[in-house]
């Protein structure tokens, strides 16, 4: 086996839980073969980029081998490599999350009528 679908490759690297997803991934522009979009039934080699945005993460990674069937994690990483760069921005953008969600403030229940009052007053409603 020298090449595989983009989306099974996407499903067997554990990038995402089905291929239907990593379908509707490419599909939707969240996945580029050398900085190009591509269709789910595009073929992927060992040796060919991607990058791969899901939610708010962006991998940037280079394939390394192929499997028709979805491993465990740890056999699934051997699959391909993330650039040290990528890992270090993911890192970096995870930490200013963590950082903001730290920060904002939050209740630890639910606001009561007058909590409510106070709400509605302050957004001007």
């Amino acid at each position: 086996m020298d090449s595989q679908r983009i989306d099974k490759w996407l499903w067997a690297a554990r990038f995402f839980k089905t291929r239907a997803l990593a379908a509707e991934a490419v599909s939707g522009g969240k996945v580029h073969v050398g900085g190009e979009r591509v269709k789910p039934a595009r073929a992927v080699r060992p040796g060919e980029h991607l990058r791969i945005t899901r939610g708010q993460e962006t991998w940037e990674v280079e394939i390394l081998g192929l499997n028709e069937q979805r491993r465990p994690a740890a056999e699934a990483q051997r699959l391909y490599v993330e650039s040290p760069e990528s890992r270090a921005r993911r890192e970096a953008e995870a930490e200013q999350r963590r950082l903001l969600h730290a920060a904002t403030p939050h209740m630890d229940h639910r606001p009561d009528k007058r909590e409510r009052r106070q709400l509605r007053k302050l957004l001007g409603k």
